[in-house]
């Protein structure tokens, strides 16, 4: 793997990250009702939820890819699609985020374990990895350590942005519930996601 291509899959896992979902909600939301420390057990547990999705993904289309030109074309127009679709679901989204309902206590092990179901029942996640992980892996070069790169650079970005969504509740949150600048927010990430899907779709099987 390039540093060139990693760093065009550490766009696009940013931009996701970044986006507003499930998890942000879930992680802003526990942020505000159970403090930093229930945060930091609610994106532990995004965490092991993402990373079963990885070895999933890594587990079942590593050596489709490696033997198949035509599964990288189908794969790569497929996740071209699906970013340019998220884009337009994203842009189209009105974003209103309610934080005003605060949670009883819950024990951190609990907030972790609903953290875990979010991301496992969350589809978004694991079609996005399914339809761009194999683009980003060079066939002739060692698989396992390419997958590995490319999960553990997902991981890091979630983390580092689920963080930042926990910061941004605690000082702000007021301003997140705003609909008008959510919607304003999704449009951006919208787009962002259309120019990424158009970056891909341009992209070349590496040899």
């Amino acid at each position: 793997m390039t540093i060139e291509w990693w760093m065009t899959y550490l766009l696009t896992t940013v931009i996701l990250s970044l986006s507003p979902g499930s998890g942000a909600i879930n992680t802003m939301s526990t942020s505000i009702s159970h403090g930093y420390r229930g945060a930091a057990a609610s994106i532990a547990g995004l965490q092991v939820g993402l990373g079963m999705h990885i070895v999933l993904v890594g587990i079942g289309l590593g050596a489709l890819f490696s033997r198949s030109l035509l599964a990288f074309e189908v794969l790569k127009w497929a996740g071209a699609a699906y970013l340019v679709w998220l884009g337009i679901q994203q842009w189209r989204a009105a974003g209103a985020i309610d934080l005003d309902a605060v949670a009883e206590a819950m024990p951190r092990r609990r907030l972790f374990q609903r953290a875990v179901l979010v991301n496992l029942t969350n589809p978004k996640s694991i079609v996005f990895l399914a339809a761009l992980f194999p683009q980003f892996i060079i066939p002739h070069q060692p698989q396992a350590a390419q997958y590995l790169v490319l999960g553990v650079t997902t991981i890091v970005v979630d983390v580092v942005v689920m963080i930042g969504y926990a910061t941004l509740a605690r000082r702000i949150g007021v301003w997140i519930k705003g609909p008008h600048q959510m919607k304003l927010l999704n449009r951006v990430f919208g787009g962002l996601f259309v120019a990424v899907g158009a970056l891909l779709a341009s992209a070349r099987r590496m040899a």
